[in-house]
């Protein structure tokens, strides 16, 4: 990590003539500007940037798209101002003389962009503060690493793609040593870059993927998780090869994860591990909301693909003790003890993941919600309420639920039900033109 004094005089010594100014969009992309070193330390330190608030109004493929409130053809498209975070501040060890800082998105007369993704975890964090919690976050992101650079990809339409190494890397040390050469480049540059590494290994299927690192405080950890998701891919670049952290890149694969670990601190320790009435209402609200928030933890059409039976994804609401089959997993014990969800993919954006987990557990808490008994054996299998299998049905969870308004409040839920049917929409109508090709095909 860097202070504005250290950046000061690197920018002086020539070592650092770069800084990415950077916020995450509604899915999760860093989104914003480099910046001349020597202009940010004298001007955008103490003013800030602005970029064009359609950033938070486009679709995957960077197109603006109708129905937010915030950001419209009819309002001008005009800026907000992007207010850089200096505690982030950091070198980019994989990009030549470049530094990095993550930015709050305000409005010109310094109020928050409410439904910037990093402000609702923010405004869950103070929340959970005001009752005396401190939410402590894991979030373990697998990917598949592929042949094809990303120019190759595109050319095939993200079809056929070949995967690192062809078998299953599951634990398999020999198998995942043909990709350390790259693995070992994201390890140590992330460690470089101020985000403590635990492990890496290979995951359930060929070529898939999966490096951990140390929990954190809810934002440190969705600003770990959004910085190491970019750099990886640039890393991976810069290697001649691609990663994609998509929920279910190929029907026929198994799909990539990313399991979020949570408990609540106070007074410096886990307050799980010795207040079980507290972790059984958490966890009771993480069960009552799942299907209300579940566009937060499940944003795309494509990341409803990965619910199967057996596939390693959850698709019920049940808990149990270090069971894989459940949707939530209560893991560790004592000082270690905290609850695992499941659920959301690879495609997640972490802070507004982690602000619906908050605010599901808190929701237990305030209500003094009962948690159902422990799910023994396969969940696959029980009677266990299902999560939404479908994004249609997300929607129409959030859209006819009072929790989350409360919660986030309406202008926040309004955007994303937005971003929800949008998402829909744009997916039906690719599905409605390839339908007709295929018939215009069989004449």
């Amino acid at each position: 990590m860097l202070t504005v004094e250290q950046l000061r005089a690197e920018v002086e010594s020539g070592t650092i003539d770069t800084v990415v100014c950077a916020f995450t969009d509604m899915q999760g992309r860093l989104m914003g500007k480099r910046e001349q070193a020597q202009f940010f330390v004298e001007d955008t330190v103490g003013h800030g940037l602005e970029g064009c608030n359609y950033l938070l109004a486009l679709d995957m493929e960077m197109d603006p798209q109708p129905g937010y409130a915030m950001a419209s053809w009819e309002r001008g498209y005009g800026d907000f101002h992007l207010l850089p975070d200096m505690a982030t501040l950091r070198r980019v060890p994989w990009l030549e003389g470049t530094a990095l800082v993550l930015c709050d998105v305000a409005w010109e007369d310094g109020s928050p962009v409410v439904a910037s993704p990093r402000q609702i975890l923010a405004a869950q964090v103070a929340r959970a503060r005001a009752l005396g919690f401190e939410p402590m976050t894991g979030s373990e992101l697998e990917f598949y690493l592929l042949k094809e650079t990303y120019a190759e990809a595109h050319a095939k339409h993200y079809r056929d793609l070949t995967p690192s190494v062809p078998y299953i890397l599951d634990y398999h040390v020999l198998a995942t040593t043909y990709d350390e050469g790259l693995i070992r480049q994201i390890r140590n540059g992330m460690q470089a870059a101020g985000i403590a590494v635990e492990s890496s290994k290979g995951e359930a299927w060929p070529g898939q993927q999966e490096i951990n690192f140390r929990y954190s405080d809810a934002t440190t950890m969705a600003d770990n998780h959004v910085i190491y998701k970019n750099g990886a891919k640039e890393i991976a670049h810069a290697n001649g090869c691609s990663i994609t952290f998509m929920a279910k890149p190929d029907h026929t694969w198994i799909g990539s994860s990313c399991h979020v670990h949570m408990s609540l601190w106070r007074d410096g320790a886990n307050a799980f591990g010795g207040d079980g009435a507290l972790f059984d209402k958490f966890l009771a609200g993480w069960i009552a909301c799942a299907s209300e928030l579940a566009i937060f933890l499940a944003p795309n059409v494509n990341s409803y693909k990965r619910y199967a039976a057996g596939s390693w994804a959850p698709t019920t609401l049940a808990w149990g003790r270090d069971n894989r089959t459940c949707g939530f997993r209560v893991v560790g014990h004592g000082p270690s003890k905290r609850v695992e969800t499941r659920i959301p993919g690879g495609d997640v954006n972490p802070y507004l993941a982690f602000a619906a987990l908050i605010a599901a557990g808190l929701y237990g808490i305030e209500q003094e919600l009962e948690l159902p008994p422990a799910l023994e054996g396969n969940a696959y299998e029980s009677d266990a309420a299902r999560f939404p299998s479908t994004l249609r049905d997300a929607i129409a969870a959030l859209d006819g639920g009072t929790m989350a308004r409360a919660a986030f409040g309406d202008e926040v839920v309004e955007h994303y039900l937005n971003y929800g049917r949008t998402e829909q929409r744009l997916f039906d109508q690719v599905v409605t033109c390839w339908e007709r090709e295929r018939l215009f095909e069989r004449g």
